[in-house]
């Protein structure tokens, strides 16, 4: 093992901050252009996120505002608030012919459960058993990452509105790399075996 199992907030603090570079392709729930399912099945590998509205009253919880999807190269952000959950999303957790990785994905799909009955995920990697198995001691995204990588995610945007009438340049920076970097994750795990 080439990496230490902890990070410190302080050490943390020190990285150089990442960056996604690829594609952004922010739609509505609603007009997901038809190519774009397409586009999906075509990824073997896809890391994936949530982000909702921040609740701050103890024992409310908002519903899902924005599920991001990150390929290679492309990562696609849907906007779901105030939309029924798109049947091709539904399709395309229910394939077992894309795997799909994602970070403490439990609570995740607790919540598209509740809008999509029938949502039954296939395929589902979740990266905080299998950092176990890696001896990480961290659960948490951006010390993941930076134990991995050496470099640091901001959280700056975590709190912020997801669904303002427009997402800003940094959110959609912020909800891409949250995505893209779970995908990274799994790719530089599987490198270890």
């Amino acid at each position: 093992m080439d990496y230490q199992p902890t990070i410190d907030k302080e050490s943390l603090q020190d990285l150089p901050l990442e960056k996604f570079t690829g594609r952004i392709h922010l739609y509505e729930a609603d007009a997901i252009p038809s190519g774009v399912a397409s586009a999906w099945l075509r990824e073997p590998l896809m890391g994936f996120d949530t982000e909702s509205k921040p609740v701050f009253v103890r024992g409310m919880h908002s519903r899902v505002s924005l599920l991001q999807l990150a390929g290679a190269d492309d990562c696609w952000l849907i906007r779901l608030a105030g939309h029924p959950f798109p049947q091709i999303l539904a399709d395309l957790f229910n394939s077992p012919d894309v795997t799909k990785v994602g970070l403490s994905s439990k609570d995740d799909f607790h919540q598209l459960r509740a809008v999509c009955p029938d949502f039954a995920p296939q395929g589902v990697v979740e990266l905080q058993s299998m950092v176990k198995d890696y001896g990480i001691e961290e659960m948490s995204l951006q010390k993941i990452y930076a134990i991995l990588f050496g470099r640091r995610i901001s959280k700056a945007q975590r709190l912020s509105n997801w669904e303002a009438d427009e997402l800003s340049e940094a959110q959609q920076q912020y909800a891409a790399l949250d995505a893209w970097a779970v995908r990274q994750i799994y790719l530089r795990l599987l490198e270890k075996i």
